[in-house]
Order: structure tokens, then C-alpha cells, then sequence
């Protein structure tokens, strides 16, 4: 049984197919990259497997249960951090826990703030999103986005507003931590360098409907170093995903 799967989803807005019998799947602490053009439908299929739009067909699997039009089962993490202003990084990261209603406030900044350290965000927990930067408040949204949810995590390009030398740092630690809490992870991303690095598996979603054209597996072992971007099986990767997504 996989840990999370979709079975032949397809999607329509006002008489317009957006994407068309789509079923990937993602086994529990894996990490697996959507990668494809811009209208492809990646960001409407996340909406169907967050529980935050309904399929017109077909279904999704959580551990064998449909989660379809269940939202809250699992987290979704948008492109920007969406983290408060006005509130202090711990109360911006607990506010899942608040949210769900099981945790006072006071047990809420507890449980959040023992995982500080681990994310790399100690010392940040009385400060507000304004003073931190742009790598630190990512961390911060990928944490609130773990507490929301340590089943499955989906990720739509959360890294793409960052500038070149921050992103590559965020991405060092991204895959430290992946190796500790492995979070099952579903990662939209238009940057194929990103998806070679970061993914186990990737799939290419192409097309108008979006239809999954390929599904590519990164035999790479993890961790991987700054020297993997420049080898040449990162470079055989990309020439077949340059290949796939022309096709």
C-alpha cells in the first residue's frame, strides 16, 4: 500500500479540462518533485490532494483512506512564508496547534518552541517576520507547516523568491533536515535543478490537459553534496528531463 496516492484525478474549470487521469503516488519520508511548464495543473492538483478543491474524478489515498475534500489532513505551504506580521515567529509557528483547537496557547508555544533548535531557528522566537531574512522565515513557514501536519507535507515552490546564494544555503539545510524528521514531501518546482537535488522521484506533468508524461527516480544517495550539481549523473538527469519535457 502506498503512503499517499491519487488515482486517475481529473479537472475541469468552466468547461476547460485542466489536468486528466493523474495518479503518482509517494511512499512515507520520501521526497517527490512535480515538475513541469507554467498552466500544467500542478497547483490545481495540490488543491484536490489538500483537501482544498473537489475532482471532478477519481480519488486520493492517505495510509488506504480517502482524504478527498478533507482538508487539514495534510499541510500545504504556499510560495510566499504568509507568515503574520504582527506576530513573533512562535506564535506564527504554533498557530497550527492553536488552530486545531487540542493545544492551549501556552502548550501550543511549548511543543513549537522544542523544535527550534532542530530547524535552525533558535533565537528567533520573540522576534517578528520583518527582522528576520528571507532564508530564515522560510524555515520558519516550513516548520508551522510540519506542526500542521507530520503525515504529508506539500510544498508549492516554497524556495523560487529566494535569490541564488540564499536558496542554494536553504537547500543544504532543507535536505539536513528532511534526513531527521523525514516528512513525506510532495514539491512543485519549475527549477529542474532544484527537483534533481532535493527529489527521490520526479515526476514530469506536461501537457494541455496536464497529464504525467514521465516519472524519473534519483538513484543518488542522500545526503547529497555541493559536488552532486556538477557531476556528470546530475548532468544525465537533466538532459533526460530537458528530453522529457520537449517531448
Amino acid at each position: 500500500m502506498k503512503y499517499l496516492e491519487t488515482k486517475n484525478i481529473t479537472k475541469s474549470f468552466d468547461g476547460k479540462e485542466i489536468i486528466r487521469d493523474i495518479s503518482i503516488y509517494l511512499e512515507k519520508g520520501e521526497i517527490v518533485s512535480l515538475l513541469g511548464v507554467s498552466g500544467s495543473g500542478k497547483t490545481t492538483l495540490f488543491n484536490i490532494i489538500s483537501g482544498l478543491s473537489a475532482a471532478d474524478s477519481g480519488e486520493v489515498f492517505l495510509e488506504g483512506e480517502s482524504i478527498i475534500q478533507k482538508p487539514g489532513v495534510v499541510s500545504y505551504m504556499l510560495q510566499k512564508d504568509l507568515l503574520l506580521p504582527y506576530y513573533s515567529i512562535l506564535e506564527n509557528v504554533s498557530l497550527p496547534l492553536v488552530i486545531k483547537g487540542k493545544l492551549s496557547k501556552k502548550e501550543a508555544k511549548e511543543k513549537a518552541s522544542a523544535l527550534f533548535s532542530q530547524f535552525g531557528l533558535e533565537g528567533t522566537e520573540n522576534k517578528f517576520p520583518h527582522q528576520l531574512s528571507g532564508g530564515m522565515r522560510q524555515r520558519a513557514a516550513f516548520l508551522r507547516t510540519y506542526l500542521a501536519s507530520d503525515k504529508v507535507a506539500l510544498l508549492d515552490e516554497p524556495f523560487s523568491a529566494l535569490d541564488t546564494i540564499t536558496k542554494n544555503a536553504v537547500h543544504r539545510w532543507y535536505l539536513d533536515i528532511m534526513e531527521k524528521i523525514r516528512l513525506s514531501t510532495l514539491f512543485v518546482t519549475h527549477d529542474i535543478d532544484e527537483a534533481i537535488l532535493l527529489s527521490d522521484r520526479i515526476y514530469i506533468l506536461s501537457g494541455n490537459p496536464g497529464r504525467i508524461s514521465h516519472e524519473i527516480t534519483v538513484k543518488a544517495k542522500k545526503p547529497r553534496s555541493d559536488d552532486f550539481v556538477v557531476s556528470e549523473e546530475f548532468i544525465s538527469y537533466k538532459k533526460q528531463i530537458f528530453e522529457a519535457l520537449k517531448g
